[in-house]
């Protein structure tokens, strides 16, 4: 590949804008959501698992179908393959406003993830086809990923804000105007970008086995994992665990012996584009895992109305906001490996800050707790987009950041499945044998479900039956928090020991080379 060394202009810059509108809208999604589900307990009345279907099967086939559709942009051009999922995402998001039932809604979650899939690895491959002077691609890269941190901050508060005000579809229609806007700019300002069109080469036919496999392995094996966490052992779970295993190990293999394979595998020899993703599926399964116990604790355990507690959520963006500045600062003194580790060590102090979290605790430990939690994650974070984008040769730019992003959304995705399902396992064993005498029938059951159902149940019940049963469902609520924040620790602990593992060769300042591919 002989490499471009033209400097991007006025055109670059402002198509760079576009690319962050999808940007912004993609990770806002899942905290627009944070803050209605209690809303969506009450009137969807979900199952605990079909609740965690709803915040997670977005995330899952986002994360199923991110290697397919960066493989297939590479190849039918990813200006146009962004703006068929700008479409998509329009439409289901409107789906999902209007959704009557907890499986309509679940069903409109997986067609926004599906749409999702389109966007997210076209926007990074453009922006790595558009700037190719390493300084200013350094800067995309930093708005991109600036982008996605605050559209995790600005989803929570857009969110409660609608809430407060609209139902809860509401927050689902927070796409629908930018998505528009997308289509309308993204032909204009945009250029089109497919492999082998400066060589004059085409591409290899597409790997539809690779696409299937790549699917068929993550959603059975999610689901059973988030089954038996929640319910225990049962057959039909462990079965579709062990065959989504089996279908990973085939895609592994289909990519290995495919002559055009979905994901070049020899990409995983570049140590900083394997060691930056391993970090970067960590930080994401820590960080995401433990966002829905907070803005639930805030809404459930303390009271608080919807836009009350999404600008509470924004105390910790302080913290994150330190730690990107101190990073970018310690980034051309400190070597990669030892600033990402003491990143991550920070996050697990958060974590154990979270252990001592009770229904009756100061507000100021959540808040402190999370704010630690974030700037330890986040600033691991700030690092790792320049080292994929780079390490990858540009005719695989898609490929290489949807294999980025999968690995984000998995981590993120696997975070809430995993945590939120310790969580909600502790959550109704402990409610299990506290409930109060007079509570049974269908209304123990909704209880025993979800915190927000304890809460709606709570409002109907008589005398000190209510308060009760509202103290006994928050105490369980919290012990389930304990358990996933000790789980939270380890993963964040093990995290700092592989950034180092992986990371120690890369010198001070240089963390964005690219390295020659070797065996």
């Amino acid at each position: 590949m002989t490499a471009t060394t033209g400097r991007a202009g006025r055109r670059e810059w402002i198509g760079l804008a576009v690319l962050l509108l999808p940007t912004l809208v993609l990770s806002m999604d899942m905290g627009v959501l944070f803050f209605a589900v209690p809303y969506i307990s009450t009137e969807l009345a979900p199952s605990g698992t079909q609740q965690l279907w709803i915040m997670d099967m977005y995330s899952f086939l986002l994360a199923g179908l991110l290697i397919t559709m960066g493989a297939l942009g590479d190849r039918i051009g990813r200006r146009r393959l962004l703006m068929v999922g700008a479409a998509g995402f329009t439409g289901a998001s409107l789906l999902a406003a209007w959704s009557g039932s907890a499986e309509q809604l679940i069903a409109a979650r997986a067609l926004l993830g599906i749409a999702g899939a389109t966007v997210m690895p076209s926007t990074l491959a453009l922006i790595r086809n558009m700037f190719h002077d390493a300084k200013q691609r350094q800067v995309a890269l930093g708005a991109w990923g600036g982008v996605l941190t605050a559209g995790a901050t600005l989803g929570p508060v857009a969110g409660g804000l609608l809430l407060d005000h609209y139902w809860w579809g509401s927050a689902f229609l927070v796409a629908v105007p930018v998505m528009v806007l997308v289509l309308l700019t993204a032909p204009v300002l945009l250029p089109e970008y497919r492999a082998g069109a400066d060589t004059g080469t085409a591409p290899g036919r597409f790997d539809l086995l690779g696409a299937v496999l790549s699917l068929a392995a993550i959603l059975p094996l999610v689901y059973g994992v988030k089954t038996l966490a929640v319910d225990g052992w049962s057959t039909l779970p462990a079965l579709a665990t062990a065959a989504g295993l089996l279908l990973a190990l085939a895609f592994v293999w289909r990519q290995r012996t495919a002559a055009n394979p979905l994901l070049d595998l020899s990409l995983f020899r570049i140590r900083t584009f394997s060691g930056a993703i391993s970090v970067n599926t960590l930080a994401m399964f820590a960080m995401m895992g433990f966002s829905l116990f907070t803005s639930q604790y805030l809404q459930l355990v303390k009271g608080m109305s919807p836009f009350t507690a999404s600008l509470w959520s924004l105390v910790p963006s302080l913290g994150v906001g330190a730690a990107v500045g101190i990073s970018s600062a310690l980034a051309g003194k400190v070597r990669p490996a030892a600033l990402m580790g003491g990143g991550f060590l920070i996050g697990a102090t958060g974590f154990a800050m979270m252990t001592q979290v009770g229904p009756h605790s100061p507000l100021a430990l959540i808040l402190t707790a999370a704010g630690v939690l974030a700037a330890g994650t986040v600033g691991t974070m700030t690092m790792t987009a320049e080292m994929v984008v780079s390490a990858a040769p540009a005719e695989q730019a898609g490929a290489a950041s949807a294999t980025s992003e999968t690995a984000v959304e998995l981590g993120s995705s696997l975070g809430i499945a995993l945590l939120g399902a310790a969580g909600a396992a502790v959550y109704h064993h402990r409610l299990d044998g506290a409930l109060p005498a007079g509570v049974d029938g269908t209304a123990a059951h909704t209880a025993q479900d979800t915190l927000g159902g304890a809460v709606s149940v709570a409002a109907h019940l008589p005398g000190q039956l209510g308060p009760d049963l509202l103290e006994a469902a928050r105490s369980a609520f919290t012990d389930g928090l304990h358990v996933a924040a000790a789980v939270g620790l380890l993963f964040a602990l093990g995290a700092a020991l592989l950034a180092h593992r992986l990371l120690r060769h890369l010198p001070v300042a240089t963390a964005a080379a690219p390295e020659p591919v070797t065996a």
